[in-house]
This record gives structure tokens, sequence and C-alpha cells, in this order.
């Protein structure tokens, strides 16, 4: 009696087992070992469910690094919501778990970090998303010398760049400082040297101006725009005073 593998295509789970199966394929073996086959296998589905759920395995590779950024950032999320305290502090965790999350799944972030894959991985904008809500905190505290988005655009290339930078060397020969120098390296460079109470520098106070917008009541959404707009004037021209062209 010929038994045949059953078609996993009508049930619910049969592409999150596909996923898995491949997932792990992913973490053992890298990209080469994520064959149409070798996942079906795992999977215990004939080939053309691939297939049928996702086009061909560039398909399928997709769908496992989307998969597995949501599951890390949804865990970053959580975690971000529960941070109340030192936001530097907070910021420096968010930032050594982002490379150890990318050392230990190097495969799986190169994919994510394609630079002509389009459109960016919607995981991705909802990791930049919790990145963006901890840079807030850091204007909001009187931290932060240049904008909010600034600063994110600045410490999200620097993870992914000194992510791909370490992956791409032998483990026995990484730099064990690189990252640590490299988010000083981004810190000294979006960081008010004191904190805008004390300092007086009026690009940092309109930094964190600006970062309290939202919540400032009595105002239309209109004014809140006109308002920001206003800021973002301060803080591109340098903060200087009226009537000057240097700054004094």
């Amino acid at each position: 009696m010929t038994v045949t593998q059953p078609d996993l295509d009508h049930r619910g789970g049969s592409r999150s087992v596909i996923i898995a199966a491949a997932a792990r394929l992913l973490r053992t073996g890298g990209a080469q070992a994520v064959t149409t086959r070798a996942v079906a296998e795992a999977a215990g589905v004939p080939a053309p469910t691939i297939f049928r759920q996702f086009g061909d395995k560039a398909g399928l590779l997709d769908a496992v690094a989307e998969q597995a950024m949501a599951d890390y950032v949804a865990d970053t999320a959580v975690l971000a919501a529960t941070e109340d305290g030192d936001p530097l502090a907070d910021l420096r965790a968010a930032w050594d778990h982002h490379v150890d999350f990318g050392l230990a799944n190097p495969d799986l972030f190169a994919l994510l970090n394609v630079p002509t894959r389009r459109p960016r991985s919607a995981a991705t904008d909802m990791g930049i998303d919790v990145l963006t809500a901890r840079v807030t905190r850091l204007a909001s505290a009187g931290l932060l010398r240049v904008p909010v988005a600034r600063a994110v655009e600045l410490i999200h290339a620097a993870g992914t760049g000194v992510v791909l930078a370490l992956a791409g060397q032998v483990v026995a020969e990484r730099d064990p400082g690189l990252a640590e120098a490299s988010f000083d390296g981004v810190l000294g460079a979006i960081l008010a040297s004191r904190p805008v109470a004390a300092a007086g520098d009026l690009t940092a106070l309109a930094v964190t101006f600006s970062a309290a917008v939202p919540d400032l009541p009595a105002l239309s959404g209109a004014e809140r725009s006109l308002l920001r707009e206003w800021l973002d004037r301060v803080v591109a021209a340098g903060g200087r005073h009226p009537g000057t062209s240097d700054g004094r």
C-alpha cells in the first residue's frame, strides 16, 4: 500500500510550518541550505505546496526574514514599553541587543538589509518606530542636539553597518570593541554636551521642545504642525540668535 504525503495547503498552519522549517535550515546552514527540497522534507509537505504558498525560494526567504524580524521587533517593543529609567542607558542596551541579534542571525540580517530590497520590510519599519520612541525619550530629557529623525537615521545606519561588518569577519578575529566604538561615535554626533537646561543651547532646546509638541494641550493639529515647522527651522539654522549670522 502506498502512503501519499498529505498536502497541507488547506490547513491554517501550513504556511507557519514551512516558514519555521526554512528558518531552522537558515539558522543552521545559511541561505544555501534553504532549498525547496530540504524545506519540503523538513516541513513534511510536498514541494509544490511551497511554490503555491511562496512562489519561489526568494519569496520563501522573504517570508522567513519578515517573520523572524517581526518576532524580534515584538520582543523589543515589549521591552521598550517597560523602560522608564535612564533613556541613554536604555538606548545602549537596545543597541547591544540589536548587535547580538544580528550576529546570531547573520544570513537573516543580510536578507533584511539588502540595499535593493523594495519595499523595505514592514517589520523593519516597526523596529524603526520603536527606535524613534527611544530617541524621543532622549529629546524629551534635553539630551539631543539634532532632530529626532536625524538621530534615528544615524543610529539605524550605524547599527546596520556594524552588524554587517562584524558578520563578514571570521568570528575569532572580530574586534570586540567595534560595536561599542561605533555607538559612542553616534552619540558624539547626536547628544548635547550638557542637558538643555544647563547648557542654554538653543538648538538642543528646540529639539527638546519639538519632542513635546504632540503632548501640548489646547492646540489644533494645524497649530502643532506650524509650531513644529518653526522649531525645525530653528534647528536647521543651528540655533542662531535673531539678527546674527554666526550664532553668537
